[in-house]
């Protein structure tokens, strides 16, 4: 028996009873939510991917030494309050956790160290956070060429910087602050392009009086662009053109227009980045509800204050349902935990508002400076929809001009496209190109992006095999 379970093929049986509520993902929100809720007598399992709480943003918090909680900075060391709250909260928590199913009647099909299990929840909150939006350009699928947040995760993860010095481009706050990581961990920058221009900051200002309302972000923003310019880092603005090239498949160098000149830089290391978007594949296979947001320019699910979708007892806490940054997404699971709570009969809606209305003043205050950030930092179309000879869906290797061609020949959407051209069916299911092929399709056939939609998203949304499937099925009968 042991031997089988090393294989992975040992289901883990689910719960003897019904919990009161599963979250889906350990980051600031999904910790929070299941603070709040066990905080209101209610049980709780936990389930995350990774092995210790934290999520992406403060990963590993729990174990980071001295050295690395100092390169990474004290909003990164501040996890570790919320963590050390999650853990003596009494909520069930299961790391190394894939969930790959989550149905509309608050079931949960999941994997535990390949072991398989199915889980029943009376509410079911999905904290799964936010990706790095898609920056389809010429060469960006050369190897040396990544995104600045999975290059900030393996800091976060293992202490793994690079030996030589990268180049990052693109624009909004974690280039930055990856580049002020790096400036402390020793690693020289081979300059920063940043695709944000001018005109931008002038349009962003527009949001001025919300931006000096947030001034303490405000000012940890200036602060990081201080410290760079101290370490004299060649800096570049207004990029336009962006292009890496290389041979035999590695990047060597990065081409672009800045100042009015054409530029080209070494670059062997090339880290990208234009913003995140919210984490959607569960909420869209749930087909609940979305809307498309054109301050973020990306789809989102419909909430309400409590962050229930129109799935009844299915919330969204944090960065899966609009970006909002750490601190607004950990308020918000505390206001989901005491939805859930309240829907669970363990509050009066009387409680539940006298005790939400703090949470609410505070995360206002969080979000006052988001809409100067959104339009200061808003993605260029020509980073995000590609020209015709550029690669849209790396797993499959379907360029943008194919994708214009099915358009033309009738494809209306993203699923029609998918059939045509398998663009959105390779293992990453459509995450790295779905956006892109929203507003592709939409700026063919010259509509708004809503119109043209999203995948249809079906289970499973993360990997598993026909044995695990079928173990299942065994426990099930």
């Amino acid at each position: 028996m042991a031997d089988l379970a090393e294989q992975g093929h040992v289901p883990l049986r689910a719960p003897d009873r019904t919990v009161d509520l599963i979250v889906i993902g350990a980051g600031p929100a999904g910790m929070a939510a299941a603070v709040e809720a066990r905080r209101h007598g209610m049980s709780v399992l936990l389930l995350d991917e990774q092995e210790t709480p934290g999520g992406q943003i403060y990963r590993r918090v729990t174990q980071a030494d001295e050295d690395r909680r100092r390169i990474l900075g004290p909003d990164y060391a501040r996890g570790s309050d919320l963590a050390r709250e999650f853990t003596v909260s009494g909520a069930e928590y299961w790391p190394r956790t894939a969930v790959w199913q989550v149905t509309r009647e608050r079931r949960v099909h999941a994997l535990r160290d390949g072991r398989v299990a199915a889980l029943e929840a009376r509410a079911i909150v999905l904290a799964t956070g936010a990706m790095e939006r898609p920056f389809p350009i010429p060469g960006w699928t050369l190897s040396g060429v990544m995104t600045a947040g999975a290059a900030q995760i393996l800091m976060k993860s293992a202490g793994i910087v690079p030996g030589q010095a990268p180049v990052l481009a693109g624009c909004g706050p974690l280039l930055y602050l990856l580049a002020w990581q790096y400036l402390r961990a020793g690693v020289r920058i081979g300059a920063i392009l940043d695709t944000a221009a001018p005109a931008d900051l002038r349009a962003a200002l527009r949001h001025a009086s919300g931006a000096l309302a947030g001034w303490p972000d405000l000012v940890k923003g200036l602060k990081l662009l201080s410290g760079i310019k101290r370490h004299r880092v060649p800096h570049y603005k207004g990029v336009t053109g962006l292009a890496i090239q290389g041979e035999d498949g590695c990047a060597q160098r990065i081409r672009f227009q800045a100042d009015g000149r054409t530029r080209t830089l070494p670059a062997s290391l090339v880290l990208l980045h234009q913003g995140v978007v919210p984490n959607t594949q569960i909420t869209w296979s749930l087909r609940a509800g979305h809307v498309w947001d054109d301050a973020q320019l990306c789809w989102r699910p419909v909430v309400d204050g409590w962050g229930e979708l129109d799935v009844p007892g299915i919330y969204v806490a944090g960065d899966g349902a609009a970006i909002a940054g750490a601190r607004a997404a950990e308020i918000q699971g505390r206001l989901t935990g005491l939805g859930a709570a309240a829907a669970a009969g363990r509050l009066t809606a009387a409680q539940r508002d006298a005790r939400a209305a703090p949470l609410v003043r505070e995360r206002r205050s969080f979000l006052r400076i988001r809409p100067f950030l959104d339009r200061l930092y808003r993605p260029k179309d020509e980073n995000r929809i590609p020209a015709d000879e550029v690669m849209v869906c790396r797993c499959e290797e379907v360029t943008a001009g194919r994708l214009r061609d099915d358009v033309r020949l009738g494809c209306v959407g993203p699923n029609q496209v998918k059939s045509f051209s398998r663009c959105g069916m390779g293992p990453c299911q459509g995450r790295q190109c779905g956006l892109t092929v929203t507003e592709l399709i939409a700026g063919t056939r010259q509509v708004p992006p809503a119109d043209a939609g999203y995948y249809r998203i079906r289970p499973p949304i993360k990997p598993i095999t026909l044995a695990q499937l079928a173990k299942e099925a065994e426990v099930n009968e």
